[in-house]
């Protein structure tokens, strides 16, 4: 049974909802690793989001029992996807900007496609290789175009973290795909946010002991929630919501949002750069997204439904 018009549209909206909330938090995020510590950050997000999400954490009746290889991977959902992607991605946007973590993070296209083809054993679609090459001739002209005087003075190995916050989103893409096979997406989401609330905690308490929570102020508190709610809850639900019907691959597509809305809010929010190189960068891993989506395009884009 083919997926219908309607499935799949709602199957996209999801995808894409998901990943403009992930770029915006990581555009944020440079405002918050100024006031919290990248630990103490983290592990505030992920009890936040534990508290919030207490009710997804429940076994529906109608859901199968978790077997072992489902546990590995919810360990590993978390551990890449959350745990090491928030490590990455904090001190990779610390030590850059936003505008740089929207460049490294537009090459999660490329990523996704090439471990679901290795992993998920996903045909590599020609539409969807077009999309993902759109992307990745963005990465291009935006890392020439690079030439502000704070990415100039950027150590290496913010790149290289950024880089690293890459694979651990890929990774959570072709995972992920996995798990929705079997777990419903609101209990993926509560999952996984208890594995990362574990791992952080003992660096998190770390820091929390030597940390002045007085001094902080109410518009921080305030940014912390967005954070905690949208990164871990929200966009995790989205997007695990969207992958139950898209292939992995041409769901990692739209991983573009991502570069996009952390670019926009450098830009907007941050008062970063924004040079006509970049916007035609950020105008072809749009058109990457329109290759990949546009109904029709590709046996790839009809998957069966859930």
């Amino acid at each position: 049974m083919f997926l219908k018009l309607p499935v799949r549209a709602l199957a996209y909206a999801s995808l894409a909802s998901s990943m403009v909330l992930v770029g915006s938090y990581v555009g944020l995020s440079k405002s918050l690793v100024a006031v919290f510590p990248v630990f103490l950050l983290a592990w505030l997000r992920f009890g936040i989001a534990a508290v919030a999400m207490a009710g997804w954490v429940r076994r529906p009746h109608a859901e199968q029992r978790l077997s072992r290889g489902d546990r590995k991977l919810l360990f590993f959902e978390s551990f890449l996807g959350n745990f090491l992607f928030s490590i990455c991605m904090l001190f990779g946007v610390q030590a850059t900007s936003a505008v740089a973590a929207g460049v490294v993070m537009a090459g999660i296209p490329a990523a996704v496609a090439l471990l679901s083809r290795f992993w998920l054993g996903e045909k590599l679609q020609s539409r969807v290789m077009a999309g993902i090459a759109c992307a990745v001739a963005g990465i291009a002209l935006l890392a020439l175009a690079r030439g502000s005087q704070p990415a100039q003075q950027a150590p290496w190995w913010g790149y290289a973290l950024l880089l690293g916050a890459v694979f651990c989103e890929a990774c959570y893409v072709v995972i992920g795909k996995r798990l929705t096979a079997q777990v419903s997406p609101k209990r993926i989401s509560a999952l996984i946010n208890l594995w990362g609330l574990v791992l952080v905690t003992p660096l998190g308490l770390w820091q929390a002991m030597r940390f002045d929570f007085a001094g902080v102020a109410a518009s921080a508190w305030g940014l912390l929630l967005f954070y905690a709610v949208a990164a871990s809850m929200v966009t995790v639900w989205l997007w695990m919501v969207g992958l139950r019907h898209v292939p992995a691959q041409q769901a990692g597509v739209f991983s573009v949002m991502l570069p996009l809305a952390a670019t926009a809010v450098g830009v907007l929010w941050l008062g970063e750069s924004l040079g006509l190189a970049q916007a035609l960068a950020l105008g072809l891993a749009l058109a990457g997204l329109l290759l990949a989506t546009w109904p029709g395009s590709s046996p790839g884009s009809r998957q069966p439904a859930g």
